[in-house]
């Protein structure tokens, strides 16, 4: 079975070795084995649950509720529920985060059109009657 370095296994997911060396200190990859010298030695398996810890993470998820969730891991088939309740909470929580951004997305796209029209125009007095822009918002 193929093992990789903590230098590989950082390059691989835009991590650093300090980031992963962390997860391990918080407990979140109790599953990577070590040889008798304590280097880390990580398995396909090992990087693939790295992957959820950090799209975890992305959803700003706690480390301390991380490692609730690697913890339910260990136990098995009782914890079913729980993870599969934080997975639906996660969910709801990125859809929230996406309705944000839809928002964002949308101011930023009506100031590109505004300077584009001004630029365009060589002018912002080309908005003064539609209201596209006031003085705040320019």
């Amino acid at each position: 079975m193929k093992t990789y370095s903590i230098s590989e296994v950082a390059k691989a997911l835009n991590l650093t070795p300090y980031t992963l060396r962390y997860y391990d200190k918080e407990g979140l990859m109790p599953f990577v084995e070590r040889t008798s010298s304590g280097t880390r030695l990580f398995k396909e398996s090992d990087i693939e649950a790295l992957k959820v810890i950090e799209c975890l993470k992305s959803t700003g998820m706690p480390i301390k509720e991380i490692k609730n969730f690697i913890d339910w891991c260990s136990e098995g088939d009782a914890t079913l529920q729980q993870r599969f309740d934080m997975f639906m909470e996660r969910k709801a929580t990125v859809e929230a985060q996406m309705e944000e951004l839809k928002k964002t997305m949308e101011i930023i796209e009506h100031k590109c059109f505004y300077y584009k029209t001004a630029l365009e125009a060589g002018t912002e007095d080309i908005h003064k009657n539609n209201n596209i822009g006031s003085a705040f918002t320019h």
